[in-house]
């Protein structure tokens, strides 16, 4: 295992990009540790090396996402998001007790949550749509990342219009919330949800603009017609 990790990280470090070094940080408001290597990049080592990881015993390969996340390099971040999608037919909802922990444990900026949120739990929650209710009660939670978590696992789903009731529920705990990160992340999963139900998001959206966040509720209206935003823009 040491050894994988030794090597992916020594071809991380060779594919170091002068540009990207200098850009990276503007994407984020607070400090990010990161190679500054090419998204594509990242994807072509972390598919070279699945290669090999993916006949491991599933607690060797949580063993190494675990250490990519440890690390808090964005670049090892996002191996783990390219990886565990590609082994969902081995993932159980059970498993979602140990993503709950690193959410808690090594999340700390939207990239890192959204990567691997996004398809990860997503295609989990697809599979296995008992697991919903874990990802509920994320959004109870006091840590930031963990509730945006709740709302953008969800993103993949509602884009084939699935989870509308459920992605209400979990934008009704995260309504009133003060931080950003969380106003983004649910009104990212309106907006997503509007792609199939734009009468429904629309609705939701009216009735609770008095105490929607405005950052939240441009994103939830972004996909819609210039007449239908207007009228939700209007809290008189």
């Amino acid at each position: 295992m040491n050894n994988i990790l030794a090597q992916i990280r020594d071809e991380l470090k060779a594919n170091t990009d002068q540009q990207i070094q200098k850009s990276f940080q503007r994407f984020f408001k607070g400090h990010v540790k990161y190679y500054g290597v090419k998204t594509e990049v990242v994807g072509k080592i972390a598919k070279k090396y699945w290669i090999q990881v993916k006949t491991l015993d599933k607690q060797t390969i949580f063993k190494l996402c675990e250490e990519f996340f440890r690390s808090d390099y964005t670049e090892e971040a996002f191996i783990v998001s390219f990886w565990l999608p590609n082994y969902i037919e081995h993932l159980e909802p059970s498993d979602l007790v140990t993503f709950r922990v690193w959410i808690e444990s090594y999340i700390n900026n939207w990239a890192k949550c959204d990567g691997f949120c996004n398809h990860t739990i997503g295609d989990l929650i697809q599979k296995y749509p008992e697991s919903i209710s874990e990802v509920k009660s994320w959004a109870k939670s006091k840590n930031r990342w963990l509730k945006r978590a709740a709302a953008v696992s969800l993103i993949v789903p509602a884009k084939k219009g699935n989870f509308m009731h459920e992605a209400f529920e979990i934008c009704d705990m995260l309504l009133r919330d003060q931080d950003d990160m969380v106003q983004k992340g649910y009104g990212w999963l309106l907006k997503e949800e509007s792609r199939r139900h734009q009468k429904e998001v629309f609705d939701y959206v009216v009735k609770n603009r008095k105490i929607m966040p405005r950052t939240a509720l441009r994103y939830a209206i972004e996909l819609m017609p210039k007449e239908l935003k207007a009228q939700a823009m209007n809290k008189e």
